[in-house]
């Protein structure tokens, strides 16, 4: 599932979420002091009340396993994200993401849904709010599979944790069950948002794209 970055930037742009202005990074233009693993498949920057930041999110793509040797068929893979606040003569690691997958002897998938990703401000109040949805499975038939949507406001860490929903027969479904972090009880406005996002994202016909 390998994508070309120029594909994954297009949605991207340059856009505007409650005053914030969003701005793509090239892969090239990623400065040079933000250290980060995989291989980058979107990059963005904005200024809010914490300064400027800047968000980059990775993947490996499969990968022969580093524990499995023996065995050509056993793969592993991972996906990350990192935001960096940029200061006058350094940069300060805000939080990062990492999950993965490994020794997996069936099909991988760790990919991040590109459409998913978004920077808002939802409760104005003046932090930005950074969204990521991305599945994560090893699996050997049809079945749901693990998929999420983490946000984080500041270093203040928001997820939804659940599965695809798929089809089962014409007329059942499997799958599609979440569960959600107590922190969005506190914070209705992302709670609504979540579910809307969760309500679009779950069902497996969706795409990278």
């Amino acid at each position: 599932m390998k994508l070309k970055l120029t594909l994954i930037f297009s949605f991207i742009s340059i856009c505007t979420f409650a005053q914030l202005r969003v701005d793509k990074i090239d892969r090239n233009e990623i400065p040079k002091n933000l250290k980060y693993q995989g291989k980058a498949v979107y990059a963005v920057k904005w200024t809010d009340s914490l300064g400027e930041n800047v968000v980059i999110a990775t993947e490996t793509g499969k990968m022969q396993s580093k524990t499995v040797k023996d065995d050509d068929g056993f793969k592993d893979a991972a996906l990350y994200a990192y935001h960096y606040i940029l200061g006058e003569n350094e940069a300060k690691l805000l939080w990062k993401i990492n999950d993965f997958d490994k020794e997996c002897p069936f099909d991988l998938e760790v990919y991040f849904i590109n459409k998913g990703f978004a920077i808002t401000d939802l409760d104005n109040n003046g932090i930005a709010e950074v969204w990521m949805i991305y599945r994560n499975n090893c699996r050997s038939d049809y079945s749901p599979m693990s998929s999420k949507i983490i946000m984080y406001e500041g270093d203040k860490k928001y997820a939804l944790r659940g599965h695809t929903r798929i089809k089962a027969t014409a007329t059942t479904f499997m799958g599609g069950d979440y569960k959600l972090d107590s922190a969005f009880s506190a914070k209705p406005i992302f709670k609504k948002h979540v579910l809307s996002l969760w309500a679009q994202y779950q069902s497996e016909t969706w795409n990278k794209q």
